[in-house]
């Protein structure tokens, strides 16, 4: 059982909730800060995991960009203290009034993944009289090694700008006026713990920027080389963040960079996940046949990541110190997969404990919804309470 929980004001407050350790985001942003300052390397956060606006000033206040796929993301960034200067807009399907938000924000990148939408903010940014900065989301077919729904650069997957499509996306970029090529962007997947995957990302950028932009002298000068970095889902205690030191050191070792040419990354799971849990208690033990079932008050509105896509997080019973049983963990919702956990083995637990379900600072809250019509969890912050 963690000892990192002030249990006994933890359960003063009315559960669900989202249970953030802010000591634990100041280090992870301290320990990033300082190693990617040793290469001169560009943060920006990825919004999408984590868009709670104290979180996001947090993540402001050491100085990193924002990494967004919405045009709400765009405007909370820029709410949360975040300059436009260091906002980046991604995203297969950015909708004209999201682009609007982006050119009258005067962001400093848009990351473009196809034809289509390369068109169509010329078109708009022509018609507001702004030029739009443009990187090129290029899918370099690269496999990530983790789950087939968080792998984004495979040529099956529905993202970016295939390989041999590039010299006629730079073909259409000289023919529009009001875009302004500055960059090349890449993101592989996510939960990535095989960093050898980052090493073949850094071989095919190199082959790229060979083969294609610095024949045709069009020399970008961000590279964007994504994010994907995973955290430990078994042992948040013993690993509270990933290997940040290694991690960017694959890429001064691997990736070949042209003069005046920048490295940015897009982190969000490394960086906020094992800052939150989600904190529920337990309604009723319900004793079936094989299985004893812990129904909590939380449900797969508050977190959905186990439902959706079988995620595994680590579950404790905080309150109870008695002998051990097994139980399938599950929610109120009325869906069979509304399940976080089967045969998790917990401290004999009973009504009124309260339960941590850990590593739930990314994709978890972002993701709330109010499915069966059940009120979003709060947030409650350990600086705070």
């Amino acid at each position: 059982m963690s000892s990192q929980f002030p249990i006994q004001k933890l359960n003063e407050v009315e559960t669900p909730f989202y249970y953030y350790n802010m000591q634990l985001l100041d280090d992870t942003l301290s320990v990033i800060q300082t190693e990617a300052n040793k290469y001169n390397y560009h943060i920006h956060y990825a919004v999408k995991a984590n868009a709670n606006k104290r979180i996001l000033e947090r993540v402001n206040s050491f100085g990193f960009g924002a990494d967004c796929v919405s045009g709400n993301e765009v405007t909370a960034s820029l709410a949360a203290g975040f300059t436009n200067d260091k906002v980046v807009f991604a995203g297969v399907g950015k909708a004209d009034k999201e682009i609007i938000t982006g050119l009258e924000n005067d962001i400093a990148c848009f990351n473009v993944e196809s034809i289509p939408e390369l068109e169509v903010i010329n078109e708009i940014a022509e018609r507001m009289g702004k030029t739009a900065n443009i990187a090129l989301r290029i899918n370099p077919n690269v496999k990530a090694n983790t789950h087939k729904y968080i792998t984004t650069g495979l040529e099956e997957n529905k993202f970016g700008i295939y390989i041999w499509d590039i010299e006629k996306v730079l073909d259409k970029i000289e023919e529009l006026n009001n875009v302004n090529f500055v960059g090349i962007h890449f993101h592989i997947g996510s939960q990535i713990n095989d960093l050898d995957s980052f090493k073949q990302l850094c071989t095919r950028v190199n082959e790229l920027q060979q083969d294609i932009f610095i024949k045709r002298r069009a020399i970008p000068k961000i590279v964007n080389v994504g994010g994907g970095l995973g955290i430990d889902y078994d042992n948040p205690d013993d690993n509270p963040m990933p290997d940040f030191e290694k991690f960017f050191a694959i890429f001064d070792e691997f990736l070949e960079l042209q003069e005046g040419q920048e490295v940015h990354f897009e982190l969000g799971r490394s960086v906020v996940c094992q800052c939150g849990t989600l904190m529920s208690k337990v309604l009723y033990v319900k004793e079936g046949v094989s299985t004893h079932f812990a129904i909590i008050d939380a449900g797969m509105s508050d977190l959905i990541r186990p439902a959706l896509y079988q995620a595994y997080h680590k579950i404790e019973n905080l309150t109870s110190t008695l002998e051990e049983d097994k139980y399938d963990v599950v929610g109120p919702i009325c869906e069979s997969s509304d399940c976080f956990g089967k045969a998790v083995t917990l401290p004999k637990t009973g009504r009124g404990d309260l339960m941590a379900i850990r590593s739930a600072g990314a994709y978890g809250e972002v993701m709330a919804n109010q499915y069966n019509l059940r009120e979003l969890p709060q947030a409650i912050y350990s600086d705070l309470i």
